[in-house]
């Protein structure tokens, strides 16, 4: 089990980065409520999870307004697509499957 990422390993952020693998291409973001509709999560367990994942380097957080409104969009970083791949073909190996 050395080898699965302690910071990806948390179920919850688990979740997120598999939905930002696969929902964003390189480059893509995606709106905080967005994604906190794709995962079904509340505002302030994805806040908490998403701080984890930006402290390691994983995401990117920014904020912005449209018009007068405050905007936060989220991106996976390439080093966060990386890590999520490596994750995934440990977690793969370690099960038998085929990554």
């Amino acid at each position: 089990m050395s080898d699965l990422d302690p910071v990806i390993h948390a179920p919850a952020r688990l979740r997120i980065m598999t939905t930002l693998d696969e929902a964003l291409a390189d480059g893509d973001q995606v709106t905080f409520p967005g994604l906190q509709k794709l995962l079904g999560m509340t505002a302030g367990n994805l806040t908490t999870h998403l701080a984890k994942l930006e402290a390691a380097g994983y995401v990117d957080i920014s904020k912005t307004f449209a018009g007068r409104k405050p905007v936060t969009y989220i991106a996976l970083t390439h080093e966060g697509r990386g890590a999520f791949r490596s994750y995934r073909h440990a977690l793969l190996d370690l099960l038998g499957g085929h990554a």
